[in-house]
């Protein structure tokens, strides 16, 4: 299958996401200035998992599939779950906590399922699935993360340290589309199912939502 196969898969699938997409209550009550910090706190608890679940995540994806183009793409991600780890640091300080304090409050329920998704799809997917979502994706998450950076520094007053983590995400790596691109082609080329790909960039796009919908639960 041509890379156009794959683009063409990569349209459907945006389109498909794009059908389900609504507002952002969390972002848009952090834009305003009119989030609790407590909310803030419910973030970095979060996110603290998320990441290290993903970095795991990805990193079984690249034991999965090794060989060029999915490894490498793979092991690029984990690597920048890595780097992001120690970016949440500086933001949790801003909040007053520790890594640990963070880590001994129960998480929700409902803004772990991203992850929670991410690792089933790692463990018994395929390596089109998880390049597919991510691709389809990380454009909306980036610019989420784009608008908490804005909104912490104009409306809360942090530093650029303690944005970090959020500006670290707010832009792909560079060459991320075509590594994903080809790793999606290569993967119909050997076989896979381009239906299970769709509903998995569709299920990974619910499961964001997910999160942020229970972050401003209540509000």
């Amino acid at each position: 299958m041509s890379d156009r196969d794959a683009a063409g898969l990569v349209a459907r699938a945006r389109r498909e996401v794009e059908a389900g997409a609504g507002g952002n209550r969390f972002l848009d009550l952090l834009e305003a200035g009119d989030l609790p910090r407590e909310r803030l706190v419910w973030m970095a608890v979060e996110e603290y998992r998320i990441v290290r679940s993903d970095q795991r995540s990805f990193a079984l994806l690249a034991a999965r599939y090794p060989d060029p183009p999915s490894g490498d793409l793979f092991l690029e991600l984990a690597q920048g779950e890595g780097r992001a780890l120690n970016l949440l640091d500086g933001f949790a300080a801003a909040l007053g906590e520790s890594e640990k304090n963070l880590n001994a409050r129960d998480p929700l329920p409902f803004a772990q399922a991203y992850p929670a998704h991410l690792a089933q799809r790692a463990a018994f997917g395929t390596a089109t699935e998880v390049a597919l979502a991510m691709l389809v994706n990380l454009e909306e998450w980036g610019g989420y993360c784009a608008r908490t950076a804005h909104a912490l520094r104009g409306r809360y007053g942090f530093p650029e340290e303690a944005v970090a983590f959020f500006s670290f995400f707010a832009e792909p790596p560079p060459g991320f589309g075509e590594r994903a691109l080809a790793v999606v082609a290569a993967g119909l080329d050997a076989g896979d199912d381009p239906v299970e790909a769709v509903r998995c960039a569709r299920l990974t796009h619910a499961y964001e939502t997910a999160f942020w919908e229970a972050l401003a639960a209540g509000l």
